[in-house]
């Protein structure tokens, strides 16, 4: 053994430099060491040969950041962004690699883990972070280590853990704008010298920043016969559904919080080398969800223009949300050698979530609309009755260090079974009098997911300051759903099937609100659906197989100074969706392109993949008061995975299509595709600086070209920037219909989008914060602090779309953070004054085109202030 160690010293000096770097204490106006798990061993973040940023949890407090949407601009080519669906979903976008599909058929194209352990659903992004060590990004696929769904990178939160033999704790309150009340406390419980526990939590409520009120719209369109009905006693019966419009205060108004989490952890060194780590975390969420919004800065100056301000909403159905994980994690560790570690971890979540959304916002059609459309009432809602997300994942590793070698091997495998209930209702489809509303529902009580891999990785201390680093994962996916059915009231012959037979429509006479019923549509779910709805089922299954690999090789030139380079690859399963009839809505159920009669697709897709070359540099400078790393990369990335309307062919309308709306007639259904392939290059800077005594300076930069390189098949149709009447309103370019033979175009309306920019990837974006600390009378220490934070415009969908008016865009914008803190003699207790987005900037984070002729979007929060007071005992 003593040999072996002296072998190790020889060829890992970058490890060793590392451990004696770290060993000494770092001076108060040095830049401390940080340390990470990115390569499943700990190790300096200045000598880690990945791309990648750790946010302590001191600096996520400071920000202000709850959850990891404030991540984004923080981290060098990072976005995260809400669902515009009502699915509570988050967009996590990194180098350009994302995915739109928040559903329990979708994947993230990002990975998220807590304390290293993979959790799939795209939903659970939203928990609430507090008590954390740190939480590590890494960019790049991770396809080697985290494996599953990591194309574009890994984001890693971990939790703060039990200390031996350390009574203390801490607590922070805060209060601010909009009635924000947030409270987190910790507390480390040492039971004995071998057993510990922690206790956390933290619950947050804030009031709406929206002005949400009740919405009683009733169409009133003289010139076309339209007029309000009213009761006996003259008053005017609103045409927008009324069964859930209740008047809600700023405390549940959509936008709100109220939210809590707590945990418990408990640690258990059985022996030398044996312990235990178990942990139980329950996060709940009754707020009101959120809803997307019209861009009223784009609609002013149109027919569209919003008559109140941004923040204005008219909602007939409140928002309400009831959303629950419950996770049980546990880590046995095991050193049956000095340099050799066997760790197991396991956990299990159970993810339950109802959700009712309104799906409007209270924008209603103009007189124009309904000459083209028939439409009088836009009114929509979605409901997710029940949800039960149900996930297993265990992982056995083995790691260590052998002479020369250091390496780490292990198996993966998760189980994930899904239920959800989830309709709509649009009461908007009203084609002509008396009106034709319409819902669908599914209903999926079995739709399972597994992934098994086999991985590990080699680095190599072939020389001195040399190292070589090798790894491989074979992963093997499975999907299967059973028994899952796809209700559509509109493939039933009966117009009104919506009614459930509680309701006979009369001649040349509007429905209204005071016709639906109780027990009517998806909100009721199977019940509140017409027997004559005859649902598709579901019953499917399919695999994929992958081998992803990494290169490496890294360099120490000096202590100080690191240079590394890999090639790597990642790799996210394919899947198909629901059965769905390509020819339902077309006249009998027939299409015009295919024989009589129903034509069924699951709509399956391929795996995505992505190759990764990037070269780094990581230092620390001017006596390790500046710390530095940068990056260039370049990575090829086939088969995107994206998600939304799909084209099929052409359906035989029930009314013949106009020039006005062209596309009337096209077999539109909701699914994912594979666009062919693009190519993203870019660079990354962040680093740290305290210049003097008590200043010190953070900043960051990137640059990102992500652009589609080829994608033959790209139809416009519905999916991004519709073909409808407004293309010629706004000068957008018509769509047009494909003449030529080529079978995978034919009868639809294609275009060009090689050269665009991918979604949710601004070109360049920059950060730099700075702080000086002042040492006051009787050793109080006041600390102001000031952030800049500027990106580039940022487009939503692959067919980037520059106007005024209805572009899928977010403009370049900046905006500016503060912050003054005062902090005791002893540190045990601070007071912070602080003001997020001071410059009140309007930010999208994600947004759509909507036919007829707007963009709704997901908006950043305003300007908040507050104050945040904290203590250590």
């Amino acid at each position: 053994m003593a040999v072996a160690g002296a072998c190790s010293c020889i060829a890992w000096p970058a490890l060793a430099q590392q451990d004696s770097a770290a060993a000494a204490p770092a001076s108060k106006d040095e830049v401390p060491e940080v340390v990470v798990t990115a390569t499943r061993h700990s190790t300096s973040l200045l000598k880690t040969p990945v791309s990648m940023t750790a946010v302590t949890q001191d600096e996520l407090t400071r920000k202000g950041i709850t959850d990891i949407r404030g991540l984004s601009g923080e981290v060098p080519n990072l976005q995260l962004g809400s669902a515009t669906d009502g699915s509570s979903g988050v967009k996590i976008s990194m180098r350009g690699v994302s995915s739109n599909d928040f559903t329990e058929i979708g994947n993230p194209a990002v990975s998220l883990h807590v304390d290293g352990i993979y959790t799939p659903r795209p939903q659970s992004a939203l928990a609430l972070l507090f008590d954390l060590e740190q939480v590590e990004v890494l960019r790049g696929p991770q396809g080697t280590l985290f494996g599953r769904n990591a194309t574009g990178g890994s984001i890693n939160i971990i939790p703060a853990k039990p200390q031996f033999g350390v009574n203390e704790g801490n607590g922070t309150f805060t209060v601010g704008n909009y009635n924000l009340r947030q409270v987190a406390a910790a507390q480390n419980i040492p039971i004995s010298d071998n057993f510990a526990m922690r206790a956390t939590m933290m619950a947050i409520k804030r009031d709406s920043y929206l002005n949400q009120q009740q919405d009683f719209y009733a169409a009133n369109f003289p010139s076309l016969g339209i007029t309000p009905a009213r009761d006996a006693a003259g008053n005017i019966i609103p045409d927008v559904d009324q069964r859930h419009n209740v008047p809600v205060g700023a405390d549940k108004a959509y936008g709100n919080k109220n939210e809590w989490a707590a945990r418990l952890q408990a640690r258990w060194k059985a022996t030398d080398t044996l312990e235990w780590l178990g942990a139980y975390e329950r996060y709940t969420n009754k707020g009101a969800g959120d809803i997307a919004l019209k861009d009223c800065q784009m609609a002013a100056g149109t027919a569209y223009a919003c008559p109140g301000g941004q923040w204005d909403v008219k909602i007939n159905v409140p928002g309400e949300l009831n959303w629950s994980i419950d996770t049980w994690r546990s880590r046995l560790t095991w050193n049956p050698l000095p340099n050799a570690t066997v760790e197991y971890n396991a956990s299990y979540s159970v993810q339950k979530r109802r959700q009712i959304r309104d799906g409007d916002a209270g924008y209603q059609p103009i007189e124009s609309d309904i000459n083209i459309y028939g439409g009088v009432v836009n009114d929509t809602a979605t409901f997710t009755n029940s949800s039960k997300f149900k996930t297993t994942v265990q992982e056995l590793q083995l790691r260590g260090e052998a002479g020369a070698l250091r390496y780490v091997t292990g198996l993966f495998w998760m189980h994930e079974k899904n239920a959800i209930e989830f309709g709509e209702d649009d009461i908007s489809s009203m084609v002509q009098a008396p009106g034709q509303p319409y819902n669908y529902l599914y209903s999926q009580t079995d739709r399972q997911s597994d992934s098994k891999a086999v991985f590990g990785q080699v680095d190599w201390g072939f020389a001195p300051k040399w190292n070589l680093t090798v790894g491989g994962r074979m992963t093997r996916d499975v999907r299967e759903d059973k028994d899952g059915k796809f209700y559509d009231s509109g493939t039933v012959s009966d117009p009104y099937s919506y009614f459930n037979g509680q309701y006979t429509p009369v001649a040349g006479q509007y429905f209204n609100s005071s016709n639906l019923k109780p027990g009517m549509g998806s909100y009721y779910g199977i019940a509140g659906l017409n027997p004559a709805i005859v649902p598709d089922i579901s019953n499917n299954k399919d695999s994929w197989n992958k081998f992803t690999w990494r290169l490496g090789m890294s360099y120490q030139p000096t202590p100080r100074d690191f240079v590394f380079t890999s090639l790597s690859t990642g790799y996210k399963a394919g899947g198909f969706s629901d059965k769905q009839n390509i020819c339902a809505r077309g006249l009998n159920g027939n299409c015009a392109d295919m024989t009589p009669g129903p034509h069924y697709t699951f709509l399956p897709w391929k795996p995505e993949t992505l190759t990764n070359f990037e070269v780094g540099y990581k230092g620390r400078m001017l006596d390790n008061r500046l710390s530095v790393s940068a990056t260039a990369f370049h990575s090829r990335y086939k088969d995107m995975q994206m998600t939304g309307a799909v084209q099929m062919g052409k359906i035989i309308p029930t009314i013949p299509c106009t020039a006005a709306n062209p596309a009337c007639d096209a077999a539109v259904l909701y699914g994912t595709t594979n666009a062919a392939s693009a190519k993203i290059s870019g660079l990354e800077l962040e680093g740290k600086y305290k210049p003097w005594s008590g200043a010190e300076i953070n900043f960051s930069a990137s640059h990102l070209h992500a652009v589609v390189t080829s994608y033959p098949d790209y139809v416009q149709t519905w999916r991004d920037v519709p073909c409808a009447p407004f293309r010629e309103t706004y000068g957008v370019p018509a769509c047009v219909r494909y003449t030529g033979t080529d079978p995978a175009l034919i009868g639809k309306f294609p275009a060009n989008v090689v050269g665009n920019r991918l979604p949710n990837a601004p070109d360049n974006s920059a950060r730099i914060e700075g702080s000086q600390e002042f040492v006051l009378p009787n050793a109080y220490v006041l600390t102001p602090r000031v952030s800049a934070r500027w990106q580039d415009k940022m487009y939503f969908s692959i067919q980037n779309l520059d106007n005024p008016h209805i572009g899928n865009m977010q403009k370049a914008y900046a905006t500016y953070d503060a912050s003054l803190r005062l902090t005791a003699p002893s540190g045990k207790w601070h007071a912070e004054l602080y003001v997020n987005n001071l410059s009140d900037v309007f930010a999208k984070n994600n947004a759509r085109i909507v036919d007829p002729g707007y963009v709704i979007a997901q908006y950043n929060d305003p300007r908040m202030f507050g104050l945040r007071i904290g203590a250590e005992w």
